[in-house]
């Protein structure tokens, strides 16, 4: 319950390319402090510009052509999706003072898919606009910015011993969930602290598939940049990325992603059925508080 919303954006982050920012800018509004969503949401096409430049370095005309584009997303999103949201947590509100399934979990997460999907549809035609006009110093701009941020991860998630990975997720997790919750205590840590003794993740599978789609974004970007393609055919190339960046062509990482998600929902709920009265009312306070955010949100002009 309380990570439906948290879990939901982090499925697709790991995309890991340029349309990582706008879907975190777009899509991540409950990764934040009630108190900083309007802050954060009014200036979503800001910093989603801000970090689209920093990983292609963008030039004056791409800039020019960038900006109000995602100006006009923020709008249509502010228009057509943000009331979408209302419905959603309204749901999780009826749901909080009560026991739920793992499959409730998941449910809630599938309603939430096709939220993903519209952005990536209505992104996609400025994707393929910008994708003609990268040059060679841009996508090694990327290439490198993509090497940077896999090394990171590397040093956080392969290189440091079992012990220390496994106290960092933990510690992850307890805080998200005080977060909403409040304080947990220790038997609900507990529930915490044995699904990741025994969890699935994998970080040697996912640094392969971030490897994989990094250099799919890459090899795509420089089979369009300066090709003689129409607009159509670099469309249904930037299509071809997206989908497969949202549905990896690797079973092994498709499997165990599937398995990853039932972990999730399953710990979501063993979760959420230990926390007491006045957990799950802080929680539907929370949630509240996220509804009046988002419809301020919806009345604010850009």
């Amino acid at each position: 319950m309380l990570l439906v919303f948290n879990r939901f954006p982090c499925l697709f982050l790991p995309l890991r390319h340029i349309i990582g920012a706008l879907l975190a800018a777009f899509l991540a509004i409950p990764l934040a402090g009630c108190s900083t969503v309007r802050l954060g949401y009014q200036n979503a096409s800001e910093l989603a510009y801000w970090w689209l430049d920093s990983y292609l370095d963008l030039n004056d005309a791409q800039s020019l052509q960038l900006r109000p584009d995602l100006a006009a997303l923020q709008t249509w999103h502010r228009q057509a999706e943000l009331p979408l949201y209302i419905g959603a947590l309204d749901k999780l509100q009826r749901l909080a003072p009560a026991n739920v399934k793992a499959t409730q979990v998941c449910a809630l997460i599938d309603e939430l898919r096709p939220r993903v999907q519209a952005l990536l549809d209505r992104i996609e035609p400025g994707i393929t606009v910008l994708a003609t006009s990268l040059t060679a110093a841009q996508l090694e701009h990327l290439a490198r910015q993509f090497d940077k941020r896999s090394q990171k991860w590397r040093d956080e998630w392969l290189a440091s011993p079992a012990e220390e990975r496994q106290a960092r997720r933990l510690k992850r997790l307890v805080e998200r969930a005080e977060s909403f919750y409040g304080r947990l205590n220790e038997a609900q840590v507990a529930v915490l602290r044995t699904t990741v003794a025994s969890s699935v993740f994998d970080a040697s599978l996912s640094d392969h598939e971030s490897q994989r789609r990094y250099q799919d974004t890459l090899q795509t970007l420089r089979q369009v940049q300066g090709a003689s393609m129409s607009r159509a055919e670099v469309g249904a190339r930037v299509h071809a990325l997206l989908e497969r960046s949202q549905h990896s062509p690797q079973a092994d990482h498709r499997n165990y992603s599937d398995l990853l998600l039932q972990e999730n929902c399953a710990t979501l709920a063993a979760l959420h059925n230990s926390t007491t009265r006045a957990q799950r009312r802080q929680l539907g306070e929370a949630l509240r508080d996220y509804e009046n955010d988002v419809r301020a949100l919806m009345l604010a002009g850009p």
